[in-house]
């Protein structure tokens, strides 16, 4: 189990001008309408590319609304988006936005041996990397798939020149969570080869049993904008995560879901790009890089595996 100490002893950011403080930090996982995870009424990555695609429309609406803003965000992307669409990939970071690593195929990390998460992961970081000219430091697992039982795949992040993490949810969740193994806020975590990592962990509200990612995803999209904004105002630097999909009510719609996992996927979107611009008017917000920046890493706690 991981020992977590008190305070002992990426990204190297510059910081512009005038830059929000304690604001939420944007995220965006970059990925299409068809990459919903454990879903059998989609058809593998061998024929993705058969598919509608609506990434780019989707992403450069998000774009816009964060240039409108002056708001610089973090993308996770798929390493299959930068093969597939390298010229998206350069466009947003030639807007000044961070680029980090969402998996390569959006495979679930539980579900993968270490060697080939090791595999897709290097493949992954290289297509990013190669597309941008920068070197891919930041990562999010799909699903939020790291487990108590894949702990391991840290200490593969740090051999693949990753040195901030986003994959902890510290609480229940339909593709993983680590429930209460790990702080709720960003902390320091040392591998057992003496690697260590910057961790952000994601934000989380409890209603009832249940542990809400509110400033993401569905949940963004389906829960009243108040009850967002009161939770937001109660954890300055909450981390967000939104996909491109999110804000597009005409995507395709995916035959056989269940009802939950309809609910899931399409609640909200009508109206969904109008809170977001709302929410970034409101509460601003800032990247992975500049809130860690900001962060005193020396006071942080240290999680050692």
């Amino acid at each position: 189990m991981p020992e977590t100490q008190s305070p002992s002893s990426g990204f190297s950011p510059t910081l512009p001008t005038g830059a929000l403080v304690r604001s939420p930090i944007i995220t965006i996982d970059l990925e299409d309408w068809f990459h919903l995870l454990e879903c059998d009424a989609i058809p593998g990555p061998e024929a993705w590319g058969t598919l509608e695609s609506r990434i780019e429309r989707n992403t450069n609406r998000v774009l816009a609304l964060l240039a409108n803003h002056g708001i610089r965000a973090t993308f996770f992307t798929l390493g299959w988006v930068a093969e597939t669409y390298p010229s998206l990939l350069k466009t947003v970071a030639s807007q000044g936005h961070e680029i980090g690593c969402h998996s390569g195929l959006h495979t679930l990390i539980h579900q993968q041996t270490p060697e080939a998460f090791r595999m897709e992961t290097r493949r992954a970081v290289d297509a990013i990397s190669g597309c941008i000219g920068l070197p891919v430091t930041a990562y999010r697992a799909p699903g939020f798939s790291l487990t108590s039982q894949s702990l391991w795949a840290f200490e593969l992040l740090g051999e693949l020149g990753i040195t901030t993490d986003c994959s902890v949810f510290p609480g229940r969740h339909a593709h993983g969570g680590t429930g209460g193994l790990f702080p709720p806020g960003p902390f320091k975590l040392e591998c057992r080869n003496g690697m260590q990592l910057r961790e952000f962990p994601m934000t989380l509200a409890q209603v009832g049993p249940l542990d809400i990612a509110f400033a993401g995803g569905g949940y963004f999209r389906f829960f009243p904008y108040a009850m967002i904004a009161r939770w937001i105002r109660a954890n300055p630097d909450a981390m967000t995560y939104f996909h491109p999909r999110d804000f597009d009510e005409g995507q395709p719609r995916i035959q056989g879901l269940s009802a939950l996992r309809k609910f899931k996927a399409y609640a909200g979107l009508k109206g969904a790009h109008q809170k977001l611009d709302r929410f970034l008017h409101e509460f601003g917000g800032q990247s992975l890089g500049e809130a860690s920046a900001r962060i005193d890493w020396d006071q942080s706690p240290l999680v050692r595996l």
